[in-house]
């Protein structure tokens, strides 16, 4: 084959390759940063208090005192329910992953101070797998039990993802920022009861 028309097969290769690698492996994600910096949504502090009278009010003597108050008291803050530290998989990953009870009752996991690489369609995971230091643990996320709770928001800061009411949390015991396009842990973190 002449040397030109060798280069010119070279190159179109090239261009097929570079077409169908560049959308797929996005590897200017490498040198990019999306940073998400939320703060824990809390209430403020809540007491319902309900006068209760013990017997009818035609009934009780024109003497007696108010009726007892109950009162139900929720609490004031944010509760921490299970707590972990991220670990590197495929990526260097870093902070912390945290089960969060609000005030209302509702939960929330909280990544803090999250640092770890952009890449393609990554999302946050909760998971029955145990977490594996090292290559052992890249793809076990996905090999039993797992709850995605949305897309990674950004690969830096603190961020929080609502756990859905219908999610048993005793079903879970790990959370792994998890990449659909490759099958693979960027980072996790074992959730300890607190």
């Amino acid at each position: 084959m002449a040397p030109k028309r060798t280069l010119a097969v070279v190159v179109a290769g090239a261009a097929v390759v570079a077409a169908v690698a560049l959308p797929l492996f996005q590897p200017w994600r490498v040198f990019t940063d999306t940073v998400v910096d939320e703060a824990l949504p809390g209430a403020s502090p809540t007491a319902v208090s309900t006068a209760v009278p013990t017997t009818a009010p035609s009934l009780m003597p024109s003497s007696s005192k108010a009726p007892p108050t109950i009162s139900v008291e929720r609490p004031s803050a944010p509760v921490v329910l299970h707590k972990g530290k991220l670990i590197s998989h495929e990526h260097d990953t870093s902070g912390t992953a945290s089960i969060v009870r609000l005030p209302d009752g509702a939960r929330i996991l909280r990544l803090e101070n999250l640092e770890t690489s952009d890449g393609p369609d990554l999302e946050v995971w909760l998971s029955d797998a145990p977490v594996l230091e090292g290559k052992a643990g890249w793809h076990v996320f996905d090999d039993g039990k797992a709850k995605s709770l949305g897309q990674l928001k950004g690969n830096k800061g603190s961020q929080n993802y609502v756990i859905p009411a219908a999610v048993e949390l005793s079903d879970f015991r790990s959370v792994s920022i998890w990449c659909n396009r490759f099958n693979v842990s960027f980072g996790a973190a074992e959730l300890k009861t607190r």
